[in-house]
């Protein structure tokens, strides 16, 4: 009888023993899935891959994995994570397919991993608090984000040097092709074929407004609407009206990845980037070859010769239209617009000079806009602990407006309409390496300031995380992997 009983009593301990390894295998489980959960909605918001493991790395501080037995790989359609030590190892994948780009799921998960550590959130508080932020809608509706959009659109025909009327154009012509193009999302087409369709509708809308500053529609135009209607820059809305297309994030996040050492997703970024430009420019170019339009390619002037509250009126018009687009809180919306101002004021008056009639400097584009997104970046490292929200979601709109987007197209048409004439492969090449030079000026100007102030701020947010994780430590929140039998 005593044997029995103390057969009895071993096989009971055995039995809570595997249940207690079965609820733990569960409860693990669970948090790696929050953990991945958490790294999916960043990555398919467009976050840079520094900022997806540092929010990665703060979510599993909370959840109480241990940081020296955690590993994570992020790539642009996977995310994997391993929990392991001498005696066990856990992996699960996360695939992400769905690549967008929400500035608010980035600031609201940089806050829930914080909040969910210093307040010690139940796990089924963050879950939800997950899932809040995963099925949130939009700030702003699709129309608003086409008005808005095609607006910006119009702010850059300012800045290539179009006059009002043709702003206006230009933003017609924007709203319609990006409206378009979102019909043709819905419908489930092909992306990069929606970006060549929509850039074509634009610039066919942009040459049919044109025609109504011609001499023979002029006729017909009452006079007292002609300085309404009647533009002397027509044909500038063709060289802003598809720029709502232009891949401004993934060419950022692209230049901070390869700068943070993250080589291949920084890659995939990249070819991401160039196969958007190049169906942008094909649907354009494919336009200006259908309708002949050579004054458009060769010989439109780009120098704008405008006060400088005109350009930071345009600047803070086309700032807050790519903020809608990448749905940045609307909270942040008024220092949206006063950094293009300044980053576009800036770019501006170092760029242009006597030598083209203008007031400035004159050191040229490549100097003037490395300066002009390099100051505004310096300056949002301090804005971000105002305003509580990552530098990225306000810098990059910010940075938008001074991409050279006519350059890429008269690059790319020269190629397409080479005939054997002298000169073509010069002009092509011209046109293609001033491009360029110019976007990775932006991209270098806004990323360079963040990468190195990251590492400057790093260590005090280390500390503080350091100090979080102790505290969880001390309550006892964290995984124990010698729970786990072998």
């Amino acid at each position: 009888m005593v044997m029995d009983n103390i057969d009895k009593k071993k096989e009971l301990q055995e039995c809570k023993s595997e249940q207690c390894t079965i609820e733990a295998r569960k409860m693990l489980r669970r948090k790696l899935d929050l953990l991945l959960r958490t790294g999916e909605l960043l990555v398919e918001s467009s976050a840079d891959t520094s900022r997806i493991l540092r929010n990665m790395k703060r979510c599993a501080a909370y959840l109480g994995l241990p940081e020296d037995s955690l590993h994570i790989h992020v790539t642009y359609n996977m995310l994997q994570v391993n929990l392991s030590d001498e005696e066990h190892s856990f992996s699960k994948f996360q695939r992400c397919d769905k690549h967008g780009i929400n500035m608010t799921t980035i600031q609201d998960i940089s806050k829930l991993t914080w909040e969910a550590i210093s307040q010690d959130y139940s796990l089924e508080k963050y879950s939800e608090e997950l899932e809040r932020i995963a099925t949130a809608k939009r700030s702003y509706s699709e129309w608003m984000v086409a008005i808005c959009a095609g607006f910006a659109c119009g702010g850059f025909c300012i800045q290539f040097g179009g006059d009002w009327p043709a702003f206006f154009y230009a933003s017609i012509a924007a709203i319609l092709g990006n409206r378009f193009r979102m019909y043709l999302n819905h419908l489930g087409s092909n992306v990069f074929f929606n970006i060549a369709v929509a850039a074509f509708v634009s610039t066919l809308i942009a040459w049919l407004t044109a025609q109504i500053s011609t001499p023979a529609a002029m006729a017909f135009i009452p006079k007292i609407l002609q300085p309404l209607l009647i533009s002397t820059t027509p044909w500038h809305p063709m060289m802003a009206c598809a720029l709502f297309i232009v891949p401004g994030v993934p060419l950022i996040n692209f230049v901070s990845d390869m700068l943070d050492n993250h080589i291949e997703v920084g890659l995939v970024r990249a070819t991401n980037t160039l196969l958007m430009i190049f169906a942008m420019s094909f649907g354009i170019a494919l336009a200006i070859k259908c309708f002949g339009i050579d004054s458009f390619v060769h010989e439109l002037s780009m120098t704008p010769h405008h006060k400088f509250w005109e350009y930071a009126l345009a600047a803070a018009v086309s700032s807050m239209g790519f903020a809608t687009i990448f749905n940045v809180p609307k909270r942040l919306m008024p220092w949206i617009a006063i950094g293009g101002i300044i980053a576009v004021c800036s770019r501006n008056f170092i760029n242009l000079g006597p030598a083209n009639g203008n007031i400035g400097l004159g050191m040229g584009p490549i100097v003037g806009t490395l300066c002009g997104t390099a100051i505004v970046s310096i300056i949002n490292i301090k804005v971000v602990h105002l305003l509580h929200t990552p530098h990225q979601c306000i810098t990059i709109p910010i940075g938008i407006p001074m991409v050279p987007g006519v350059l890429m197209y008269r690059a790319l048409y020269g190629i397409i309409n080479m005939q054997g004439v002298v000169g073509e492969v010069t002009f092509a090449t011209h046109n293609a390496i001033n491009g360029s030079l110019l976007i990775i000026m932006i991209a270098i100007g806004v990323a360079i300031p963040n990468v190195f102030a990251r590492k400057w701020i790093a260590p005090n947010r280390k500390k503080k995380l350091a100090r979080l994780i102790e505290e969880r430590k001390a309550r006892g929140k964290f995984i124990d992997l010698h729970e786990f039998s072998v």
